[in-house]
């Protein structure tokens, strides 16, 4: 079933798409709004269950985030945009774009991740603990379900293969931060095998975009502003 996701935008021009990470809202990109707005019409999505966007009925999985931003994209004319993923945001990002290539013209991978082996040994425990608990307690508490499903996006999700990332042809950054959630090796990975790409590793951990915003902002309009 089609749903209508809540969203907020700024600016004028080409869009400019921002998904926001697991548990999250469009709030995340606070420190992207104004700056990004300066040369794009901005628009910060919240994703199916997220913020204000609701849940809906079916299945809570990744892959149906991205077909909802299919959606979105017809529901407001959106032809083609610059589309900005963080974290799970950036998993969805991805798969929208291994799906429908000619939607995007510029593609932002930040600490995205081809699986759940990318995650560090040290996050992805207590993830799965804190599932394990939640699926117990989803059998008396309507709460504890809605959290598993967050968390069951983490610990089962997603599945792409690196083969797979060879399609993109369109320009492509791949930016996580130093201490990334996300194991350096598994973002050069996915930057390795995208043919037309750019990896920036920048100061600070998984949340760049909040805590380094400065960087993050730079290295985001200098590759988006780039026209060599």
């Amino acid at each position: 079933m089609e749903i209508r996701l809540h969203y907020i935008e700024q600016g004028e021009g080409f869009p400019l798409i921002l998904l926001h990470g697991n548990g999250e809202d469009h709030t995340y990109f606070k420190r992207q709004m104004e700056p990004f707005a300066d040369h794009f019409r901005v628009i910060a999505v919240d994703t199916r269950g997220h913020g204000e966007s609701p849940r809906g009925t079916g299945p809570f999985t990744l892959s149906r985030f991205a077909e909802d931003l299919k959606s979105f994209f017809d529901q407001h004319g959106i032809s083609k945009c610059h589309l900005l993923g963080f974290s799970d945001g950036g998993n969805v990002a991805l798969l929208f774009a291994l799906k429908y290539p000619d939607r995007v013209e510029r593609l932002i991978l930040n600490g995205a991740n081809l699986d759940p082996c990318g995650v560090k040994l040290k996050t992805q425990i207590p993830i799965v603990l804190g599932w394990g608990l939640c699926r117990l307690c989803a059998l008396f508490s309507q709460q504890a379900k809605q959290n598993w499903e967050m968390l069951n996006l983490m610990v089962t999700q997603p599945h792409i293969h690196r083969a797979e990332l060879a399609g993109l042809d369109m320009p492509v950054l791949v930016v996580a931060g130093e201490q990334d959630m996300i194991r350096e090796s598994h973002t050069q990975s996915i930057a390795a095998n995208i043919p037309n790409s750019r990896l920036v590793i920048l100061p600070g951990d998984h949340f760049i975009a909040r805590r380094n915003w400065q960087g993050f902002n730079d290295t985001v309009l200098e590759f988006l502003l780039d026209r060599s």
